[in-house]
């Protein structure tokens, strides 16, 4: 990365307006001219270094005042990426859909341990994921279409985003290790172009505990780009991953772009970019 002309990409939340004085100690911390307004609330640098350590100052400085920054490269284009991919639970829509199936039988505290046991990376998915479905056994099926109608929200800047990145010729990919009922509700709703999930069994109109064929565990997200990538004509260096937890790390190792959403430390600590505390739609300010 040293031979490549960096920019240094500043974003607050909408709610928020930082001091300019920060700013511009977070552009002397970088050892760049003077930030320059991109919007109210993104500005950008450059050329920066691409020293890790001052990369590391400036993001601690960001984070303790609640703004994101991101190092890309100067001249990146949107419409230099073919692919977006994104994780579903946490990361496109605000809730984790297992956890509130089962606070319909009663059981989010212990389905939701689980789950975040897994995102953190502290419990293989495949266990975790199968240990939480057999919580479910006996539940009514309509329960599935009560949480799109009562609890599902996407996360702020979503629909910003992907209208930008459809009108700038990327297909989308939804890969998530939930389940196919919610998958499919946002293909149709978001004019999504694919997508990958786990169908839970029922079976008389209860689910089972159980799910029909393969887990889509991190393996099966990284093999999943990869195929959807091929079937594109493209390759993995083309597309921008966007996750939040452990089971996206493997997709988002292969990415020309990994984005950290609202992540996971071990997630934040591993993406080329973390955004912590604007919408997802904070991915467009990192092209010029």
């Amino acid at each position: 990365m040293s031979n490549i002309s960096m920019n240094l990409v500043v974003q607050a939340p909408l709610q928020a307006r930082p001091d300019p004085g920060l700013l511009d100690v977070l552009g002397k911390l970088a050892g760049a001219p003077a930030m320059v307004a991109l919007g109210s609330h993104v500005w950008r640098c450059g050329p920066v270094s691409a020293d890790a350590g001052m990369q590391r100052s400036v993001t601690a400085r960001a984070l303790a005042e609640g703004l994101d920054v991101a190092f890309v490269p100067a001249g990146r284009q949107l419409s230099d990426f073919k692919l977006l991919v994104m994780d579903m639970d946490s990361t496109l829509i605000t809730i984790e859909c297992i956890d509130e199936i089962a606070d319909m039988q009663g059981l989010k505290p212990q389905v939701a341990a689980l789950t975040e046991a897994a995102m953190r990376g502290e419990l293989p998915f495949r266990e975790s994921l199968m240990r939480r479905v057999a919580l479910l056994e006996g539940l009514d099926a309509s329960a599935l279409k009560r949480v799109i109608d009562e609890r599902l929200q996407l996360s702020a800047g979503a629909e910003a985003m992907l209208a930008a990145v459809q009108a700038a010729g990327l297909k989308t990919l939804l890969v998530s290790g939930g389940f196919t009922f919610f998958t499919e509700h946002m293909r149709d709703r978001l004019g999504l172009d694919f997508t990958r999930a786990n169908q839970l069994e029922i079976i008389n109109g209860k689910l089972t505990g159980r799910v029909l064929g393969d887990i889509v565990d991190a393996e099966a997200k990284q093999e999943t780009v990869q195929d959807i990538c091929a079937t594109l004509g493209i390759t993995p260096a083309q597309t921008i991953v966007m996750g939040d937890g452990a089971n996206d790390l493997k997709m988002m190792a292969i990415a020309g772009i990994s984005v950290a959403f609202h992540a996971k430390p071990i997630v934040q600590e591993q993406a080329d970019v973390a955004l912590n505390f604007v919408g997802m739609d904070g991915i467009l300010a990192l092209f010029e």
